[in-house]
């Protein structure tokens, strides 16, 4: 089964930047949001989650999906939040760049306990998600010719 391709094209993106708003996170769970996804997808030479819109989708599918996985997603950036302030004395967007990268960093390799490595698993996966499925993340993972010139078996008693 195809897996439809979300977002649209880079003209398409500016003109519609500033109508969006989101249906399910509020201000600063959209802040978080973006912050988070861009360190787990960062821009480099190739565009990361913030340029791809990863929140936007994120905010879509959540909202319009289960409640546990929606219910999940929410508890996890509380959690997040939390542990921000526990380490810096403010929320994840407050914190600066390094502040950011190690407090994910320690989420990811058992520093932040069960809690965080959880949180940071489901946040990960989200984002890799969302990000290959919208435009920008299906032509960075399909260049090079990385993609097969045929999805059938080439032997010739096959064909």
């Amino acid at each position: 089964m195809q897996l439809p391709v979300l977002g649209q094209s880079a003209k398409a993106r500016e003109a519609t930047a500033g109508a969006w708003s989101p249906q399910l996170f509020d201000a600063h769970q959209n802040e978080t949001v973006i912050a988070l996804t861009e360190l787990i997808i960062p821009k480099t030479d190739t565009p990361g989650a913030k340029e791809a819109l990863v929140n936007r989708h994120l905010d879509k599918v959540l909202g319009d999906g289960g409640a546990e996985q929606r219910a999940a997603f929410l508890d996890g950036l509380n959690w997040l939040d939390g542990y921000a302030l526990a380490k810096h004395s403010k929320p994840f967007v407050g914190c600066s760049g390094a502040e950011q990268t190690g407090l994910v960093q320690a989420m990811a390799d058992g520093g932040a306990g069960e809690k965080g490595q959880r949180v940071f698993q489901m946040m990960k996966g989200w984002t890799a998600n969302i990000y290959y499925r919208t435009a920008i993340g299906f032509q960075e993972m399909n260049k090079g010719g990385r993609t097969p010139k045929s999805y059938g078996c080439t032997h010739p008693e096959h064909a």
